[in-house]
């Protein structure tokens, strides 16, 4: 049976230093969350953000194309290219055997909307001139533009797709590549996720379903999941990118291994946009069913990464899906928000998640939940506050939550398992 393991991991986060930075801003309990600094955002209702500090120069992208991509191709190239250099499998590659799973929940929305303001005189002419608008407008219309971007840099020429499933869009890219490899479809897959969603129109539209923090006056805790006083997320923004691998083939070439992806699932609500069932029965389902694909018992599970987005709502749905998967263990396990020091980048969590999950079996350390200080009555589990916890962690179970009522789970465990 083939299966799929983690060999690379590339990381562009807020906080900055690529997957080091990222590790080190996770086990400190810091938060990268900050006053808006891209564009003016005093119109706002919230103006605070996880923004990422990116120097495409630094990357190697100040040449055509990659010059000319959208902030989140960028964001994905730089990632794809320190999980590649992490793995050490570029120079073993065979270009038909090797595939991108990318996902995005918005793509080059944010260049999209910038480049029509251009081309309409800042919407002042019905009839766009079309002289006005970049070569490359196309690339900004189309979501897939990231996987192929990706796979155009890594030489890729197998299964390339980009899974637009909104929030959970990383974890199920990554669930999409490991399914890859197991189908003997490809070798080798670059999977994860890539959003630059911090701009004047997305942050406009969460304005207007009041889903982001208020807390402009104290934007480095203003994300406070599982807390009694949340009152919203704050967006962020950045891509994380896994080196997926078939295990027999790491293991003949000495490739580190990480982790294996063992299960994964997805339900949807068949809800309104944003309503969530009160006992997470959706999200518990696909906890469950990731579970047994991984044939794993729920007392196994060692760590939960938790969507954790900070709503009311989200949260205690969240906890109450938990709950419900793992039974009495939900109250044993350890489970926490990194969306509290990262912020909330819609579609990249779930590959935040995944790396998380992958260096937190490697080096047996579970990232806290930041400044949660204010318990909840209705979110009554252990959410690590406040410090990193130094303990095994051989099971992870990482869940998503989207608006449309999709909801996704991916489980990870150790490199030794038989």
């Amino acid at each position: 049976m083939r299966r799929a393991v983690i060999t690379g991991i590339g990381v562009v986060a807020p906080g900055g230093g690529g997957t080091r930075g990222f590790w080190s801003l996770l086990t400190s309990g810091r938060s990268a969350t900050r006053a808006v600094t891209s564009f003016d955002a005093r119109p706002l209702r919230s103006r605070v953000a996880a923004e990422v500090d990116f120097d495409a120069r630094a990357h190697g992208l100040d040449a055509r194309p990659e010059a000319e991509a959208a902030r989140a191709a960028q964001f994905a190239l730089a990632a794809a290219r320190e999980a590649l250099a992490d793995s050490g499998a570029a120079p073993a590659l065979d270009p038909v055997r090797t595939g991108v799973a990318l996902g995005s929940a918005l793509g080059c929305a944010a260049e999209l909307s910038l480049e029509y303001a251009v081309a309409s005189h800042v919407g002042a002419r019905w009839l766009i001139d079309h002289t006005r608008a970049v070569p490359h407008l196309y690339d900004y219309a189309v979501p897939c533009s990231l996987a192929a971007q990706v796979a155009l840099d890594a030489g890729a020429q197998g299964p390339v797709s980009l899974v637009a499933g909104g929030c959970t869009s990383g974890l199920d890219a990554l669930g999409h590549g490991a399914d890859l490899i197991r189908e003997d479809s490809a070798d080798l897959v670059l999977a994860g996720a890539a959003e630059a969603p911090i701009s004047l129109a997305t942050m406009t539209t969460c304005d207007t379903i009041r889903v982001t923090s208020r807390r402009n006056a104290e934007p480095g805790s203003a994300a406070r999941p599982f807390d009694l006083t949340r009152d919203g997320f704050v967006l962020g923004e950045g891509a994380a990118v896994l080196v997926l691998e078939e295990r027999e083939r790491a293991r003949r070439r000495g490739a580190r291994i990480y982790a294996e992806v063992c299960g994964y699932a997805s339900r949807a609500g068949a809800g309104s946009m944003t309503g969530l069932s009160a006992d997470g029965a959706e999200l518990a389902d696909a906890a469950s069913a990731a579970l047994e694909e991984a044939r794993l018992a729920p007392s196994s599970v060692a760590w939960v990464s938790a969507h954790g987005s900070g709503t009311r709502q989200s949260d205690r749905s969240e906890t109450a899906a938990i709950k419900r998967a793992l039974g009495a263990h939900a109250h044993r396990v350890p489970v926490s928000a990194i969306a509290s020091m990262t912020g909330y980048p819609l579609g990249a969590l779930g590959g935040f998640q995944a790396a998380a999950g992958a260096l937190a079996i490697r080096h047996g350390t579970v990232p806290p939940t930041a400044h949660l200080q204010v318990p909840d009555p209705e979110c009554d589990l252990d959410y690590v506050p406040g410090a990193a916890r130094r303990q095994p962690t051989n099971a992870v179970l990482a869940l998503g939550s989207g608006f449309g009522g999709f909801q996704s789970a991916l489980v990870l465990t150790g490199p030794e398992r038989a």
